[in-house]
């Protein structure tokens, strides 16, 4: 990565404005997965231990541009304030004077959230007023926020115009991994790809058929290409305008991508649906996959066996229903126990359930970017990251 970090910085005295991915998922008001907080603790720690006031940032939810007290990330700062030896303010406001005299007021060694950048219309038309405001909060912008690295909004891009810009360490450990798992792949190099939609990803699979051993195509999308092969798919989900891409990406990658063999299908779309395992020829009319079958696990066992290099992003199946989970743990599982494998989870529900099947030590990276991520291995510049200062 040839751009600066933290580490080219002399923090002694300075403030830190840093954007943090805290968009974390939340239940009845509480936190239900702290890991994008617990990411960026490296980086505030690091900052608080060379003598800077941090200043931190993010947005969560969506807002559309205005309050709400359900989307506050008051809930976000309390829950910091437990994990760090540092005490740890809020501000409700983002920008301002209330922002600005918190902030001047910090000491080396303290920690102030501000209120939802998204509570602002101005944050995602990225506009040069909120980005010069929020600029005047801090001495040097840090961005480690890979999640939301492919938005150009005022607090990831705009900011970077009026401050030194530098990454911060989850920033930079994201980016090393996945550059290098492009640039520099250890082969056999795999590629597994699901969820519900193979317009989300017609972008990475063709730039990864130019790069990869082998893809593995799981998961919702999996339907519209197995329609493309001619197989009847009953009343699963199929994406009619993107058959024909399908088919074009199975002639130029037929040598490449794996479809699933077999499939579990149900009656409706429920956790208690009734269900059954049938060969990909045999879709019953009504009835719709929701999850690869057994023989595809061991099908794609066989092609992760020896790999040395795996990307994998999207679920196999609709794994939020236990019975419809068991494709996307096999493929954890499997993953878990590649020895000598570089493994990265692109991010998004893949990241999460590999942390509910408590298999994430097991993973050489589970990014915190699914929709940065995916752009980024489909070769897109990320604004956020463009906008950082070059190494000289």
């Amino acid at each position: 990565m040839n751009k600066k970090t933290i580490k080219d910085v002399d923090w002694q005295g300075k403030r830190a404005l840093v954007r943090v991915d805290f968009n974390v998922p939340l239940s009845d008001g509480h936190i239900t997965d702290d890991a994008r907080i617990r990411a960026a603790l490296p980086t505030i720690e690091y900052l608080l231990e060379n003598g800077a006031s941090v200043v931190l940032m993010s947005h969560l939810g969506r807002p559309k541009g205005k309050p709400n007290p359900d989307l506050s990330l008051k809930v976000a700062a309390d829950h910091l304030d437990a994990l760090i030896d540092a005490p740890v303010r809020f501000c409700p406001e983002t920008t301002g004077p209330m922002a600005e005299s918190t902030a001047a007021a910090l000491k080396p060694g303290e920690v102030l959230l501000l209120e939802n950048t998204r509570f602002d219309p101005r944050e995602k038309k990225n506009d040069p007023e909120m980005a010069q405001q929020l600029a005047k909060l801090g001495d040097v912008f840090v961005n480690d926020a890979f999640g939301s690295a492919h938005r150009a909004h005022a607090s990831t891009t705009g900011v970077a115009q009026y401050l030194p810009a530098v990454a911060g360490f989850l920033m930079e450990k994201e980016l090393d991994y996945l550059g290098d798992a492009l640039e520099n792949p250890r082969s056999p190099f795999v590629a597994i790809l699901g969820g519900a939609k193979i317009s989300d990803k017609i972008g990475v699979i063709q730039a990864l058929l130019e790069k990869v051993d082998t893809i593995l195509i799981g998961g919702g999308m999996a339907n519209t290409f197995l329609v493309s092969e001619g197989y009847p798919m009953g009343a699963s989900l199929v994406e009619q305008e993107s058959i024909a891409t399908a088919a074009g990406l199975m002639e130029k990658g037929a040598d490449i991508i794996q479809l699933p063999v077999d499939l579990r299908v149900a009656d409706q779309f429920a956790a208690d649906a009734e269900n059954k395992v049938v060969n990909v020829e045999d879709v019953p009319d009504g009835w719709m996959a929701l999850d690869i079958g057994p023989a595809t696990i061991a099908h794609f066992s066989n092609w992760l066996a020896g790999a040395k290099t795996v990307i994998w992003n999207g679920p196999m199946g609709v794994f939020e229903f236990p019975v419809f989970a068991q494709g996307t743990v096999a493929v954890a599982e499997m993953l878990a126990g590649l020895e000598d494998a570089t493994t990265i989870i692109g991010g998004g529900d893949s990241a999460a359930a590999v942390r509910q099947a408590g298999l994430d030590d097991k993973i050489s990276h589970v990014s915190t970017g699914g929709g940065a991520s995916l752009e980024f291995l489909e070769g897109k510049e990320l604004p956020g990251v463009a906008a950082l200062n070059d190494r000289e």
